[in-house]
């Protein structure tokens, strides 16, 4: 098992900056890969960018990129996700997830929203105008 808890959401206005981060514990040794997602009211839950524990390869849906850096520790157990230039559609729950070395996704798309096998709870993120 493997739990993730996400910190540093909050509000913030157009154009400015926050840092997520995600602590993973319990079967960290598991780690195959990484992602944030988010999932505005109303909207379906999108993958936001993905990295590989050991490859690192990062990945970004194509609304955030140039804005957003994902980033993991060298430990694999804390990822960041450093949110630039934030427009209001970025307001949104974000939550972190991982997928297992065991996962029968390897291989599949990470910001898919369907192959991640743990979650976290999420944190709120919302940009005002």
């Amino acid at each position: 098992q493997v739990q993730l808890v996400e910190f540093g959401g909050g509000s913030v206005q157009a154009g400015g900056s926050l840092r997520l981060s995600c602590i993973a514990s319990g079967d960290t040794s598991s780690n195959y890969c990484m992602g944030w997602f988010r999932q505005a009211p109303g909207k379906e839950r999108e993958g936001v960018a993905a990295i590989y524990r050991v490859a690192g390869h990062p990945r970004y849906a194509d609304s955030v990129k140039g804005r957003f850096t994902i980033s993991q520790d060298n430990s694999g157990n804390t990822l960041y996700l450093e949110m630039n230039d934030l427009k209001t559609e970025d307001s949104a729950m974000y939550y972190c997830a991982q997928m297992t070395r065991r996962s029968r996704w390897i291989g599949a798309n990470p910001l898919r929203n369907d192959v991640m096998d743990y979650w976290g709870k999420g944190v709120l993120v919302n940009v005002s105008s």
